[in-house]
């Protein structure tokens, strides 16, 4: 009798080197640990004006980097506005909708700093 190997169709050979991920979820549990959590920072009165004279100057399409808090840490994203909500106070970059109130810094190139 002849030992002869029946070959595997493509789709089977790649299953072979897919990625295992035996403990599932680990690793999102490991970046959660490392990431560094941070108290929401207090603005100073002086701040707070400056902030919000920026909010009034940036328009519809402008592009900025918004430094804003969002769980428990500060990120800072770049983009074109879309949309700014004065009644809702919130401020829309792309598909990132940002509350007033959390935003800790804007940087536009209209802003002398």
């Amino acid at each position: 009798m002849e030992n002869r190997r029946i070959k595997m169709d493509r789709r089977s050979r790649a299953k072979q080197f897919m990625p295992f991920d035996a403990l599932k979820g680990f690793r999102e549990a490991v970046s959660e640990k490392e990431r560094i959590i941070v108290p929401k920072r207090d603005l100073s009165e002086e701040q707070k004006k400056v902030l919000d004279w920026k909010l009034r100057q940036i328009q519809k399409e402008d592009i900025i980097t918004v430094e804003y808090f969002q769980n428990r840490e500060y990120v800072q994203v770049t983009g074109m506005v879309t949309r700014i909500d004065d009644a809702g106070r919130t401020l829309e970059i792309v598909n990132t909708r940002i509350a007033f109130v959390d935003i800790s810094d804007l940087k536009c190139d209209m802003f002398q700093e």
